[in-house]
């Protein structure tokens, strides 16, 4: 089955699988071979999009189930806004791979993994082990629906972010 047709059915198995495609475009950004500049708009629609839609059908549904730890899904929240304004700090400095862009992007990764590895630990492993099959495939589906929703509408770009951090 192609990846088009196939619409993942667990709601962590598809935040996992985005978290495990920021690392790959992490490990871009830092490579002087890559095309660092592409890497980060391609990993800024993604942040975007991913957060916000966590936030939208993700974490208030998680909430309402025993097992899940509700300070944890706020501080998920909170977590993303640090993430978001270390992305847009980044994507402000003009010249990829100066030595500013490059102490940003350090900034920008350690905001995201230790957001991804606290959410991997605690809600997430929470929404696994409490939140029923069928419950997390319909999130997955609400979830993937808004993510493409947001990537279609370019919620990645300079402009987009700054409106969400409020700048």
């Amino acid at each position: 089955m192609s990846a088009d047709s196939k619409v993942d059915q667990d709601v962590v198995a598809v935040i996992l699988e985005d978290h495990r495609t920021m690392e790959d475009l992490f490990r871009r950004m830092r490579s002087v071979e890559a095309d660092r500049a592409a890497a980060l708009k391609e990993f800024s629609a993604l942040l975007i999009a991913h957060g916000e839609a966590e936030e939208s059908e993700v974490y208030g549904a998680l909430k309402r189930f025993r097992g899940v730890d509700n300070e944890e899904v706020e501080h998920g929240a909170e977590e993303h806004a640090e993430g978001n304004k270390a992305l847009l700090a980044l994507l402000e400095v003009e010249d990829v791979g100066s030595e500013e862009w490059d102490e940003r992007l350090e900034e920008l990764v350690e905001a995201v993994s230790h957001h991804v590895d606290e959410e991997e630990r605690t809600i997430l492993n929470g929404a696994r082990e409490n939140v029923p099959d069928e419950r997390r495939a319909e999130l997955a589906v609400a979830f993937q629906k808004e993510r493409a929703r947001l990537l279609a509408s370019d919620c990645g770009s300079p402009e987009s972010v700054r409106k969400i951090v409020g700048g």
